[in-house]
């Protein structure tokens, strides 16, 4: 575990944060792919809910 000490001798145990950095926004493929997987997800949850209603 790596630790630090301040200037006045005192351990901190807390982690070292990294850089921040911003993140891009998607451009029009990747805008699709999701778009494309919410639309497989929906129809996913939508055929369990359908058949989980059928059974019971």
């Amino acid at each position: 575990m790596y630790t630090t000490i301040n200037e006045s001798g005192q351990l901190n145990n807390y982690p070292t944060e990294p850089e921040m950095y911003y993140a891009a926004y998607p451009n029009q493929e990747q805008q699709n792919r999701y778009a494309l997987q919410g639309a497989i997800a929906t129809l996913f949850v939508t055929a369990i809910i359908l058949i989980s209603c059928g059974v019971s």
